[in-house]
């Protein structure tokens, strides 16, 4: 109830930017899952291991903090909406060209590419949003938003269904959808109203990023830190987990569907649920609360072998995974310096992508050396991230309520 009246209480503009934003962040979690579905059937047309294709994830987040600078860095100099746009056509078209690709090589390079478009999505995204809504939505609102990416998962996983008709290069050819959102941003959704005031007050067209950090070092490598263990806590749980269920289980594409949509409806309802949740408890707590919540469920959820039971576990360790996840994005945000709120969060989170992009290939050694039991890979790293995030998010900061609307001149 508290969700839906807060939405409710969104003004015609607050309601555009929030939905572009989350438009925005789903289609761009559809284009890069649809990858986590065909890593087997690319393998088998280049003659490779499973382990070398999953390179393409490894770069894809490897190439994503130079986009989250360069795009975030735009979006602070010229505006949120204009960058948007532009980043959402270039990582269409180039998620696109990868279903065209004629080597291994040339789709990692482009897999690669991508990865640097993709990088300046959530950042610029989740600030054009936050810096429109009113502070008491913030929560609710971090918390939908974030949950963009598993509905982008949700979407990827309803496409894997047209794998056996349309082939993994089919399967990429959808990517281009995104790009329709261009003409919903440019007729709907107007520049965030905290850029506007920030470039009248000189703060977004004359401080750098360097600028914007100095004397921060200290939150920015806190940051980092902290996103890196959120990011091998999402991509640990989730990028592998189609291979888990197909090489494993030897399950059908309709049953590895069926336990990626539990899975991602236990995501969004997680975000729901403790984006909300940290309005009234606050971000670090609701963090930690909602990371220690997946280690009870790691046995049902890595070891089950009935499908129902995978299913089950998949559904609520991804309430507790996403549930974190979902006060990501207004945490981020409340903590970032006046002037490069483009750059700051998408920068931290993109950088933790790059400290966590080796997690898929060292979930694959781990399997292939213990006779592919993925699972085994999946619970060690859950379990270990999940204590780690909730120390790292404990001993950290919090700016809860923070004000968007009054930028400090540099």
């Amino acid at each position: 109830m508290v969700v839906i009246d807060d939405l409710k209480a969104l003004n015609a503009t607050q309601r555009a930017a929030f939905l572009a934003s989350f438009l925005g962040w789903t289609l761009d979690a559809f284009d890069f899952f649809l990858l986590t579905f065909i890593l087997k059937d690319i393998a088998a047309e280049f003659h490779a291991d499973i382990a070398k294709v999953a390179q393409a994830i490894v770069l894809t987040l490897a190439a994503r903090p130079l986009g989250a600078l360069v795009f975030g860095r735009l979006a602070d100099h010229y505006g949120r909406r204009p960058i948007l746009m532009i980043d959402v056509g270039l990582y269409s078209v180039l998620a696109l060209a990868s279903a065209f690709a004629p080597t291994l090589w040339i789709f990692l390079g482009l897999r690669f590419l991508f990865g640097f478009a993709m990088g300046g999505e959530w950042g610029i995204g989740a600030s054009l949003a936050l810096e429109t809504i009113p502070i008491k939505s913030r929560g609710v609102v971090s918390g939908i938003l974030q949950e963009g990416y598993p509905t982008g998962y949700f979407l990827a996983a309803l496409a894997n269904l047209a794998l056996p008709y349309i082939h993994w290069r089919g399967m990429l050819m959808l990517s281009v959808l995104p790009a329709l959102l261009i003409i919903y941003i440019r007729r709907k959704v107007p520049e965030s109203p905290a850029w506007e005031a920030q470039k009248r007050a000189g703060v977004a067209t004359r401080a750098s990023f360097l600028q914007s950090v100095k004397g921060r070092w200290p939150l920015l490598i806190y940051v980092v830190l902290l996103m890196t263990c959120f990011n091998f806590f999402s991509h640990g749980t989730q990028d592998l987990y189609p291979t888990f269920l197909k090489v494993q289980h030897k399950f059908s594409p309709g049953m590895v569907t069926a336990c990626t949509l539990a899975l991602n409806v236990g995501a969004i309802l997680g975000g729901l649920i403790f984006g909300a949740l940290s309005e009234r408890i606050g971000r670090r707590r609701a963090i930690v609360l909602a990371a220690l919540l997946a280690l009870p469920v790691i046995p049902l959820w890595a070891f089950s072998t009935m499908p129902l039971m995978l299913g089950l576990g998949a559904f609520l360790i991804q309430i507790a995974v996403q549930g974190a996840w979902g006060v990501v994005p207004v945490h981020l945000n409340e903590l970032s310096p006046e002037g490069a709120r483009g750059a700051f969060p998408g920068v931290a989170y993109q950088l933790g992508n790059l400290f966590a992009a080796a997690n898929a290939t060292l979930q694959a050694g781990i399997a292939e050396s213990h006779h592919n039991n993925y699972g085994l890979a999946l619970a060690v790293v859950c379990a270990v991230v999940a204590v780690v995030l909730a120390v790292v998010t404990w001993f950290g900061p919090e700016a809860k309520g923070k004000s968007f609307e009054a930028p400090a001149a540099v």
